[in-house]
């Protein structure tokens, strides 16, 4: 059984008991939290597709640690010109475990 589900403005394909790095979430570490904006649920090959949510399907899911992913550098050019300027950021990630899919 697996579960398309709108978190945090993406859409991520989840199973039970799978871990997904989703951008920041607001909870705090070892809280639970319910994802309503389920836009398909795949039940052992019967599959139900909302629109644009299917009413009444919800993830649970617990919140297992707040980190930051890898270093993204971006590096900027102009040939003969001699402007480089090179700039870089991690971004904010929540490790969230998936522990429960209702219909």
């Amino acid at each position: 059984m697996y579960a398309v589900v709108d978190i945090a403005g993406q859409q991520f394909k989840v199973r039970k008991g799978q871990h997904v790095f989703v951008h920041r979430l607001e909870d705090e570490e070892g809280g639970s939290v319910s994802f309503e904006k389920v836009m398909l649920i795949d039940n052992e090959g019967q599959i139900t597709v909302g629109t644009p949510v299917v009413s009444g399907a919800k993830v649970e899911a617990k919140i297992v640690e707040h980190l930051k992913g890898d270093k993204v550098t971006v590096f900027k050019k102009k040939r003969r010109k001699g402007y480089q300027k090179s700039n870089g950021h991690r971004q904010y990630l929540s490790k969230v475990l998936i522990e429960n899919i209702t219909e």
